[in-house]
């Protein structure tokens, strides 16, 4: 089910994009080119630690949106030695900062297809954003990808647009004392001289921010038959200890959001410490400093995101909410599934503290400066909360679990989340007009002890602590809260 410009590609029946969708992102406007789609990415990376030299090439299989002559892919900070379009014995290409301009045999008509390979080399680094440093970031023991929302280009060449989601083959290869790993599943590891390659597959649509390749001294460790943890030895029973909850989280969400709808789980652990934890498609990863009790929010939040953000996910990033808003909501639902504080009790200490605050923001449209900002993410959550208490539990989770399902690994809007709740019976075109469009903060519907807090509160597992829940009601800061 798909409405707007809320599908897989992008792109309308004919192939050609539709009107809105051929503008830059007005959040993101020199990242993209809405003139064509990457339907799948081949990544063939080498990556010495040591030197921090990454030698690649990167293969294309493009589609256009438009009717051009030319595309421009973003790259930053490495140097392309050579470009050939299949068919071509060379292609001619400029590079500037940030783009590489691709000339194309000739002028192409939409829903025509090429296929492209490009060679290239260097140094990566992040790059520098109003968001801070993001990117292909060195560690003290290897290097990892923090992407979002535009450091894909730190490290291979791509169409950086939220709304182009494609399939990916990643190869990386690194000297044999460290491990790649990489967003997908892993199809095989192999050794040749003192050399390892480890190549991963993406078999869902992914959006270039939710790629990522992480190199460390790292170990695995398996929770239970789906989920896989890549972490440093010396971490193993911190390790251990903080992510034992995973699996009882996993079942919780799967009750409420759905079946996961990712091909794999894999978590990253990092011998440094990391300002925020972040996730990848089927992957996240934290940091050292993560492994205490105060973050076990922010272990959920992250696998929630797997459901809202890498499966259904934006077209645009005005709509982050949808995001970002639903995976602070469903820290609170963790917390009422483990018996430790109900979502009613953890929404109104955040109403109260949002009250207390600057009322500046439309979180529907929030303007880039303010897209992370700690209030869009506890304001979407109060948000789906209002929504709980005014249709009840079993029809809001029934709300949930159809609008993941109807819109699995698709791009989507406010909008189209909105017309679905109007069309699964519920009138909340109110609710929606005051939380998602107004800036003064409405007030949360009258308390109900709904019937999961109740069961839960019967049936607590022993899995999260006093501490875990006093740690979820601090409000984060903007730059800690988890993406």
């Amino acid at each position: 089910m798909s409405s707007g410009i809320g599908s897989r590609d992008g792109s309308t029946a004919d192939g050609s994009a539709p009107a809105d969708a051929r503008a830059h992102d007005s959040y993101t406007p020199q990242s993209g080119d809405p003139s064509f789609d990457v339907d799948a990415y081949d990544l063939d990376l080498t990556y010495r630690v040591r030197t921090n030299r990454l030698e690649a090439r990167a293969t294309l299989r493009i589609r256009l949106l438009a009717a051009t002559s030319s595309i421009a892919l973003d790259l930053i900070g490495l140097r392309v030695s050579r470009v050939r379009i299949e068919g071509q014995r060379r292609t001619a290409h400029t590079q500037g900062p940030r783009k590489l301009r691709v000339t194309l045999p000739r002028t192409m008509q939409p829903g025509e297809t090429a296929t492209l390979t490009i060679e290239y080399a260097g140094a990566p680094a992040p790059r520098r954003s109003r968001w801070g440093a993001i990117g292909w970031e060195e560690l003290t023991e290897g290097a990892l990808v923090a992407s979002q929302p535009i450091g894909a280009p730190t490290w291979f060449p791509c169409n950086d647009r939220p709304g182009n989601r494609a399939r990916y083959r990643i190869r990386v290869t690194t000297d044999a004392e460290y491990t790649a790993v990489a967003t997908g599943v892993l199809q095989s590891r192999t050794r040749s001289g003192g050399q390892v390659t480890a190549e991963y597959v993406i078999g869902v649509p992914a959006a270039t921010y939710l790629v990522a390749v992480y190199v460390g001294r790292f170990e695995s460790l398996r929770l239970d038959d789906r989920i896989v943890v890549a972490a440093p030895a010396s971490l193993r029973a911190d390790v251990k200890r903080a992510l034992d909850p995973v699996p009882r989280m996993m079942a919780a969400f799967e009750e409420r959001f759905g079946p996961y709808p990712q091909d794999d789980c894999t978590i990253v652990v990092t011998s440094d410490p990391l300002e925020i934890p972040l996730e990848a498609q089927g992957t996240a990863v934290f940091g050292s400093n993560h492994l205490d009790p105060a973050s076990e929010r922010l272990v959920a939040h992250e696998l929630a995101h797997q459901w809202f953000g890498n499966s259904v996910g934006v077209a645009q990033w005005r709509d982050i909410w949808l995001n970002e808003g639903f995976a602070c909501y469903a820290e609170w639902l963790w917390f009422e599934a483990a018996g430790v504080e109900s979502a009613d009790a953890a929404a109104r200490r955040a109403h109260a503290k949002l009250a207390g605050l600057a009322q500046d923001l439309v979180i529907s449209d929030p303007g880039a400066d303010l897209m992370f900002d700690d209030r869009l993410y506890k304001r979407g959550a109060l948000a789906l909360h209002a929504a709980r208490l005014t249709i009840g539990d079993d029809p809001f989770f029934d709300l949930l679990r159809g609008w993941g399902a109807a819109y699995a690994h698709e791009c989507v809007t406010t909008e189209d989340f909105r017309r679905f709740a109007s069309h699964s019976g519920h009138d909340l075109e109110g609710l929606w007009d005051a939380w998602l469009d107004a800036r003064p903060l409405p007030d949360l519907p009258a308390r109900a002890r709904t019937a999961r807090a109740r069961t839960a509160a019967k049936s607590a597992p022993k899995a999260a602590s006093k501490s875990s829940a006093k740690a979820s009601s601090k409000r984060a800061s903007k730059k800690k809260s988890s993406r």
